[in-house]
């Protein structure tokens, strides 16, 4: 199992609208507006790297109101 952290810019106040959207994905564990540099943080997970790409690309970058995505892996050193 891969796990990581997607930080999200969103546009102008859609970061409440963006962070509820997401929560509803398959795969997000945890989606929270705050903020900072970022509008969103959202705690993923995928079976592996392919299936976390493909969760980013194609389902997160797809919510309305998203600027930018920036995907940290979670590593266990």
């Amino acid at each position: 199992m891969v796990q990581a952290y997607i930080l999200i810019q969103t546009e102008v106040g859609k970061a409440a609208d963006v962070a509820r959207e997401i929560s509803g994905i398959s795969g997000v564990k945890q989606a929270e507006d705050v903020t900072g540099p970022y509008d969103v943080i959202v705690r993923a997970e995928a079976h592996n790297v392919d299936d976390l790409g493909k969760l980013v690309v194609a389902q997160i970058q797809g919510v309305d109101g998203i600027t930018r995505t920036l995907t940290c892996p979670i590593v266990h050193i």
